[in-house]
């Protein structure tokens, strides 16, 4: 991203990555390792947040919050899962060994279940259809994979060798899928559920990141800004059925978190 920019990296005051993960590769500090890791200026500090899903959008919005009050200049928000080495059952291996993220009396306020089971909530809660589901995945995997066709990602795209290979498509989109094949994928989280490998977020590995500038550095440097943050806000939900977090404050739009 410094190449492609075309600065300094002495002039990145601060890197802010999301991570959920955050051990083993990924722990003591991730953004700040992978900064080292490349070399670059010891000056620039780093660090990593979480918000689970959240977590790199809020990377980002730290970031702007920073340029805003004035703190920074320029500030890489960035995030950053590697789930194909660290998958979501490492965090049950890991409390098996050093004891439960969850307390009895925060158990005794929220009967905390994983993402598969709030997704099932949610879709009997609001008499989402099985079918339905099928129909948006469906729909997901065309869109993108038409993007992709289109060349529309090509840009934001970055090659990395993995295994001798330089993969420069999202892996993830599937443009052959069918109703008819997500149809008959069995469900993975309730026996009579609706939630299958086929229309639920998939395991994935993945890294972004952001260049934010202050307005007037960005002219000094020669840069033309893409885009400008206006607004941005947080909101709480149900812990149980986490992924229904969705709020209109003012007419600003806005992100949740369990």
């Amino acid at each position: 991203m410094i190449e492609r920019a075309g600065i300094d990296a002495a002039e990145v005051e601060d890197v802010i990555a999301g991570c959920v993960q955050q051990f083993g590769p990924q722990g003591i500090n991730v953004a700040r390792n992978a900064w080292l890791h490349e070399g670059l200026p010891i000056e620039t500090a780093a660090a990593t947040v979480d918000r689970q899903c959240g977590s790199a959008q809020q990377a980002v919005g730290f970031g702007a919050a920073l340029i805003g009050c004035g703190v920074h200049d320029v500030v890489i928000g960035a995030g950053v899962e590697h789930m194909g080495d660290l998958p979501l059952s490492a965090i049950d291996r890991t409390q098996e060994e050093f004891g439960p993220a969850y307390t009895p009396e925060l158990l005794s306020h929220h009967n905390m279940v994983g993402q598969g089971l709030g997704a099932e909530m949610i879709a009997e809660r609001w008499e989402i259809p099985r079918s339905e589901l099928d129909e948006l995945a469906l729909r997901s995997h065309r869109l993108a994979h038409r993007a992709t066709v289109e060349g529309r990602f090509e840009r934001e795209m970055v090659a990395i060798d993995v295994g001798g290979e330089t993969p420069m498509t999202d892996q993830g989109i599937r443009p052959d899928t069918s109703l008819e094949a997500l149809a008959a994928l069995k469900p993975v989280f309730k026996e009579d559920g609706r939630i299958t490998a086929g229309n639920a977020s998939q395991i994935s590995d993945g890294a972004a990141a952001v260049l934010l500038m202050s307005a007037e550095k960005a002219a000094e440097l020669g840069l033309r800004p893409r885009a400008r943050i206006v607004d941005q806000t947080t909101v709480g939900c149900d812990p149980v059925t986490m992924l229904e977090g969705r709020s209109r404050r003012r007419g600003r739009s806005s992100r949740a978190t369990g």
